[in-house]
């Protein structure tokens, strides 16, 4: 068994590991290491822990020691010179007229060399740009040429769903991106929307493949044959997140119904001609298969919960002296006649106060001169309607109480 530590150069950068040399160290700490391009810094992103020697591929280079506070002074010297560096290049590259873009700059953490990252659609001839960035800063010089890819995963920002960059922030390599997935996930083609910042296909799109694979394995094709509990039909759309079909029925092929995936038989997977001997399911068939649907249906409807009821309105306490107006009493009292369920009587159902004296409503008022009495048994005669009396209009001026 060896002992290992994970130790990261750069922010979002890839992890290497390396041998601890007896260090106890813990996630989080800065150490020094010793690595092909010469002394480095580094942060700890996983502490000691044992691994078995078959594992390795290559001998593990040594940790010199933890940072110290010099350490951590001379990282930050290196930053301010990096920004000096950056800007000098800049006005060495425009003076050559080159065609190439500046991206980073990197020292090393001795001094010892300097690296600029920059990008070029083609071969650029830097050599005489080399030659003035030596004499100035009189070090060891690289010039780097690097992707659009690699740029934006040093430059850093936000892509279309408001979120820093996958690259930037826990990407340590990148993979391969095919125009295939933007078509097995069935979306749109036009390269601004799925492409990403740095001009090429979106990460994202590798890391839904495997989830839209392993539905595509279980989905029939569009245009395929399938039998349903309403029928037999073709398929015309797929749904593959909710796992759904449309499918155009042959007994009602203007009114397209959707199935879940595991209501259907699937007859023939694609285009083609119907197999040969293949019979219509009968109707009885159908029917129970109709049933069990509805059965689920009803299932599924019966087990969600129902919304809770909103509690009425409490009445907020009135100040002393303040009356209600006239729509407040209104809706008061149609609030208080619905919860209490009494119904309104008519005009002519009310039941009317006698007075002493008074007849009943059936000996109400004597017939009239002329008109014959009402012989038993014969069908009551209606009465005529009452003449309204037209009102008085009021004159100007006229107050009323």
């Amino acid at each position: 068994m060896t002992e290992i530590i994970s130790v990261r150069f750069k922010e979002g950068g890839k992890a290497y590991y390396f041998n601890p040399n007896g260090l106890n160290i813990s996630v989080g700490e800065k150490v020094i290491i010793e690595t092909s391009r010469g002394v480095e810094f580094g942060e700890c992103v996983e502490g000691n822990r044992l691994i078995d020697e078959m594992e390795l591929v290559s001998p593990l280079r040594p940790v010199v020691r933890k940072a110290s506070q010099q350490d951590l002074a001379a990282v930050e010297e290196n930053r301010a010179r990096e920004k000096r560096a950056f800007t000098i290049c800049e006005e060495k590259i425009a003076e050559h007229g080159l065609d190439m873009k500046l991206v980073d700059v990197e020292y090393n953490f001795d001094g010892s060399k300097i690296l600029f990252f920059f990008t070029s659609e083609g071969r650029v001839d830097f050599r005489n740009l080399v030659r003035d960035l030596a004499s100035i800063f009189h070090t060891r010089i690289e010039l780097r040429q690097i992707g659009v890819r690699d740029e934006a995963k040093m430059l850093g920002g936000l892509g279309i769903c408001g979120r820093p960059f996958c690259c930037t922030t826990y990407m340590d390599d990148f993979h391969p991106v095919s125009i295939k997935m933007a078509k097995t996930q069935n979306l749109s083609l036009n390269p601004t929307k799925i492409s990403g910042t740095c001009g090429r296909l979106m990460c994202c799109l590798k890391y839904e493949q495997e989830a839209y694979e392993d539905v595509l394995s279980r989905t029939p094709k569009q245009d395929s044959l399938v039998e349903t509990p309403e029928g037999v039909g073709e398929i015309i759309s797929v749904q593959l997140l909710r796992e759904k079909v449309k499918v155009k029925l042959d007994d009602d092929p203007d009114n397209p119904q959707v199935f879940p995936i595991s209501e259907i038989r699937v007859i023939r997977n694609g285009k083609g001609k119907r197999p040969e001997g293949y019979e219509l399911p009968d109707p009885e068939v159908l029917a129970a298969r109709q049933a069990e649907r509805q059965a689920a249906r009803l299932r599924n409807t019966l087990l969600t919960p129902a919304a809770p009821a909103t509690p009425a309105p409490e009445a907020k306490p009135k100040a002393e002296g303040e009356t209600s107006s006239g729509g407040e009493r209104r809706r008061r009292n149609r609030h208080r006649k619905k919860s209490s369920g009494e119904a309104k009587l008519a005009p002519a159902q009310q039941p009317q106060p006698q007075k002493q004296g008074q007849k009943s409503q059936k000996q109400a008022k004597p017939q009239a001169q002329g008109q014959k009495p009402q012989a038993e048994g014969a069908p009551e005669q209606k009465a005529k309607p009452r003449r309204k009396r037209p009102r008085r209009k009021k004159p100007q001026g006229e107050k009323t109480e």
